[in-house]
């Protein structure tokens, strides 16, 4: 059945270009991942806190290994895109961002995050946040961008805000945990915000 409306995105717009590098201007580097960031992202998700608010585990560096494999077929499958936030001078993984979710068709994605403990209270998650954010609207074209947090995870609602990110109102039971369903605060950023 064809749509009424062209697509906002076409397909390709990601996929026809290799996956950028982005700079935040203030010391961070968004990049590709590489294998040899395996044994940074194993001991990330080795962090109780990690635990807490995500979904996921790593048991081995071999885990890892094949996330990071798939995360760089995901950007030319243009369903998610993955980006390694490292010091710009060091290159020492301080996190990840992410688009995920991605549907061209209305332009649309979710934005997802996590820091290193090492990385907490440095604005990391805040800097990269906002630097995708500034590429998909006006790199590439996006519409919209949402972000959604566990609404007991204060420190994820900061990041937030901090990034533009207005919130919209909350989806009832709507993550499971290893603790149970949890709240998650809807978060959206619209181009020209």
């Amino acid at each position: 059945m064809p749509y009424t409306t062209d697509p906002v995105l076409p397909p390709g717009s990601l996929s026809r270009i290799p996956q950028p590098i982005l700079l935040t201007g203030d010391g961070l580097l968004l990049r590709p991942w590489r294998g040899r960031d395996v044994t940074a992202v194993h001991e990330a998700f080795q962090d109780p806190l990690m635990h807490q608010w995500h979904i996921r585990r790593s048991d081995s560096e071999a885990e890892v290994a094949g996330w990071i494999e798939e995360w760089g077929k995901e950007w030319e499958g243009e369903r998610d895109a993955q980006w390694a936030v490292v010091d710009a001078d060091s290159d020492r993984l301080l996190g990840r961002v992410a688009l995920r979710s991605i549907y061209l068709v209305d332009a649309v994605a979710k934005v997802a995050y996590w820091t290193t403990a090492a990385a907490r209270g440095q604005g990391v998650a805040t800097r990269a946040t906002t630097a995708l954010a500034r590429w998909a609207f006006e790199e590439i074209g996006f519409h919209r961008l949402e972000l959604l947090h566990a609404v007991a995870n204060e420190a994820s609602c900061r990041v937030a805000e901090k990034a533009g990110f207005a919130l919209e109102g909350v989806k009832r039971s709507a993550a499971f945990h290893q603790d149970g369903w949890h709240d998650m605060h809807l978060h959206g950023r619209v181009r020209g915000d």
